[in-house]
C-alpha cells in the first residue's frame, strides 16, 4: 500500500506587528516613569528628614535659651553665659554648622535678685565656625591673552 503523504505544515512566529510594538514601548515608558517618580519621592523624604531635624534643633536651643533668660531674670548667672557693661550674653549650639547666639540686656534691679525687666538685644541663628574661601579652582579674571 502507498502511503500518502501529508503536506508539510509551516510553522511561522507569530508576527510582531505595530500594535505588539507599541505595547512594549509603553511599559518601557511606565517603567522608567515608575522609577523616577520613586527617586523623587526619596529625594523628598531626604529634605524633608532634613527639614524637620534643623526646625527641632533650633527650638531645642530656643528653648535652652529661654531657659538662660529666664534664671537670668531671677538673679542666677547660668554657666556660660558672660556678662559685661550690663549685658549677657551667650552662644548655643543648634548644630555642628549654626550657633544661636543671644545678647540680653537687663534693666534695673527690682530687688536683690529680680529684675524689673529685659531688654533682647540679639537672639539670632548664625554659622559656627570661622568661614574660609575657596581658591582651589582658577576663574577667569577678565584679562584677555
Amino acid at each position: 500500500m502507498a502511503q500518502l503523504s501529508k503536506p508539510k505544515e509551516r510553522f511561522s512566529p507569530p508576527a510582531v506587528g505595530g500594535i505588539s510594538l507599541l505595547v512594549v514601548f509603553a511599559v518601557l515608558c511606565l517603567t522608567v516613569f515608575a522609577l523616577l517618580a520613586l527617586t523623587t519621592v526619596q529625594a523628598d523624604t531626604r529634605l524633608t528628614d532634613a527639614s524637620a531635624r534643623a526646625v527641632t534643633d533650633y527650638y531645642a536651643a530656643d528653648c535652652r535659651a529661654q531657659e538662660i533668660l529666664a534664671r537670668l531674670r531671677a538673679g542666677e548667672i547660668p554657666e556660660g553665659v558672660e556678662i559685661a557693661g550690663g549685658v549677657a550674653s551667650c552662644a548655643l549650639p543648634i548644630s555642628d554648622t549654626q550657633e544661636l547666639q543671644i545678647e540680653v540686656r537687663l534693666d534695673r534691679l527690682r530687688s536683690a535678685v529680680e529684675t524689673d525687666g529685659y531688654t533682647i538685644l540679639r537672639w539670632q541663628a548664625v554659622p559656627a565656625g570661622e568661614w574660609e574661601s575657596d581658591d582651589s579652582i582658577d576663574v577667569w579674571d577678565g584679562t584677555v591673552f
